[in-house]
Order: structure tokens, then sequence, then C-alpha cells
């Protein structure tokens, strides 16, 4: 059983900043990629941000500049950190990670049950 547990959404005013944490817990054996996707009412699901296990990060452009992804492999975590927070970054955050659950096992995509984020004043 693999669980991914997020925490750190609420409200924000336009401008503000949220630390977003996401983590992994359960029968794991290693972890490829992890990041976080959100939807917005209305929307459909989309890529913010991913960082491999080796470090690489992939942004959206529509949050480059304003969001940093990280991880720490220790704890099997990944971080969203977003700055200047924007009325239209309003969305249901989700955690989602690629990995094994054991050596013999195919990597599998998990996803967590989402964080709302609002920006409003």
């Amino acid at each position: 059983q693999v669980q991914l547990v997020e925490s750190g959404g609420g409200l924000v005013q336009p401008g503000g900043s949220l630390r977003l944490s996401c983590a992994a817990s359960g029968s794991i054996f290693s972890i490829n990629a992890m990041g976080w996707y959100r939807q917005a009412p209305g929307k459909s699901r989309e890529l913010v941000a991913s960082i491999s296990d080796s470090g690489s990060t992939n942004i959206a452009d529509s949050v480059k500049g304003r969001f940093t992804i990280s991880r720490d492999n220790a704890k099997n975590t990944v971080y969203l950190q977003m700055i200047s927070l924007k009325p239209e970054d309003t969305a249901v955050y989700y955690c989602n990670s690629v990995l094994r659950t054991g050596w013999y096992r195919p990597a599998v995509t998990y996803w967590g049950t989402g964080t709302l984020v609002t920006v409003s004043s």
C-alpha cells in the first residue's frame, strides 16, 4: 500500500505565498519522479511542476519564476514553494509520484487526494 498525503493548502491573498508538501509512505522500493498537478473549476488537470530522482525539474510556463519544486529523498517528500500567487492559481493541487514497490515491479503512478489553494482578496 502506498499513500501520498498533501498539506499546506489554504486561502491566501494575491501576491502571497504558500508552501505545499507531499509525503509518500508505505511499501516503497524506489521513487522516480514526483510532481504537482492542479485542476481549476471547469478545467482539466494540468502539470505544474515535476522533479526527477536526480533533481531535474520541469516547470509549467504559467508558473515559471514564481513556483519552485524540490524534494527530500530521505523523507520521500516533495515540496512546492509558491510565491506571487495570482487568482488564476486557484485550484486543487494534486501530488503525483512514479514509484516502484519492489525491485521486480514496474513503476506505477500514484496520486494524492488533493489540497485546495484559493487565491483571493
